[in-house]
């Protein structure tokens, strides 16, 4: 037995009104644009409350979290990092500051020259990020769960085609953005 569709939602009032006002316009895209601005920031706002809780901030986890899945000896150029966070070069010193001054990274230098400079995730970054993103990838899990294991993979694949077609960014296995 098919499951019921939801029941009609602010989207579709929105969709609806703009067909009446404009008819032979195409409104159809306020039903998809709409619900992912909208889902966006549900999902962004817990992200947010539960990073809060955690004693972490976004711009934090994102540094750290790249630096993690960069993969043993976890260490990265400042401009690698700026590449991988998808922020200016300044957006990153500023973050590696905080997070240096916090104990969860280190500057290192990995040769000689100004260029050599790098940046390494120190212990208490990775005890950060084991403790963080367990919590995080379980409270996201959460908002999920409703939507059965083959919807959700249907679901990912349509936002997959959808981005590539716009040419949107590659955000390879970002959790902290």
């Amino acid at each position: 037995m098919a499951a019921e569709p939801p029941p009609r939602d602010g989207a579709d009032a929105i969709q609806d009104a703009w067909r009446r006002e404009l008819p032979g316009v195409p409104v159809e895209s306020i039903g998809i644009i709409t619900r992912i601005w909208w889902a966006a920031k549900v999902f962004g706002d817990e992200r947010r409350r539960l990073l809060a809780k955690l004693g972490v901030d976004v711009a934090t986890l994102d540094l750290l979290s790249t630096l993690r899945r960069s993969g043993p000896p976890y260490r990265m150029s400042p401009g690698e990092l700026s590449d991988a966070c998808m922020v200016t070069r300044g957006a990153i010193t500023q973050r590696v500051e905080r997070a240096a001054g916090a104990g969860l990274v280190e500057r290192t230098t990995a040769g000689s020259g100004y260029h050599a400079r790098a940046v390494t995730l120190t212990g208490a970054g990775n005890a950060l990020l084991d403790r963080v993103v367990a919590d995080l990838l379980t409270a996201e899990e959460r908002l999920v769960a409703h939507l059965a294991p083959d919807r959700r993979e249907q679901l990912a694949g349509l936002l997959r085609e959808l981005l590539a077609e716009l040419g949107g960014p590659d955000l390879t296995g970002q959790v902290g953005d």
